[in-house]
């Protein structure tokens, strides 16, 4: 291995931790997926490297890329902010498992997916947005009648609706909702965290 891979591989083990802890457990709290994108992420970096010092096409380092993120994310419902960590985790691996004779591109390119990740992902960012599966206990099949109903139970205006089913035998209406929590709401909300 040449001072290269070296610096590589240890600009990708700290950027897996960044990653995983620094951001998305401090964030969000979910062990399971920590452990999911270090391996992925070190998985992904170790195979690139031995895929990179074998006279392999680049084709089938793509192959794995993708095959690997399709296995993974079909095997169990994640939100897609996951899906953004995960793809994190595997470009990082990626990048940083792959032959280089400069590495700093590369270093570059890894702070960046960090940053935007950082960034995207924070807190302050369109923090009023939010997303329920409201079950109301009435069939409502007037959008407009239901838009009403959904803003003065939820507290802030609907910015879309999905209904999902609307049943008139056991009168339920099942609605994928997003709307925006007006800001005194957040601000209380946040001060009781």
């Amino acid at each position: 291995m040449t001072l290269t891979s070296l610096l590589l591989i240890g600009v990708d083990l700290a950027a897996a931790l960044v990653l995983s802890l620094g951001l998305y457990y401090r964030r969000h709290h979910r062990r399971d997926l920590v452990v999911a994108f270090l391996g992925v992420n070190v998985g992904v970096m170790a195979v690139a490297a031995v895929l990179g010092t074998a006279e392999v096409a680049l084709g089938l380092g793509l192959g794995l890329f993708g095959v690997l993120s399709i296995i993974r994310l079909r095997s169990s419902e994640i939100s897609q902010r996951e899906v953004a960590y995960y793809f994190a985790a595997l470009a990082i691996g990626l990048m940083s498992g792959l032959p280089q004779t400069d590495p700093w591109p590369v270093i570059g390119l890894v702070a960046l997916v960090l940053v935007v990740l950082w960034a995207a992902d924070h807190p302050a960012l369109l923090s009023r947005g939010r997303h329920q599966v409201v079950r109301l206990d009435r069939a409502i099949a007037d959008e407009l009648e239901l838009r009403d109903v959904l803003a003065d139970r939820l507290g802030g205006p609907v910015s879309s609706l999905t209904v999902q089913e609307l049943d008139l035998v056991n009168d339920t209406t099942l609605v994928d909702v997003r709307y925006r929590m007006p800001a005194r709401v957040r601000s209380a909300v946040g001060a009781s965290r």
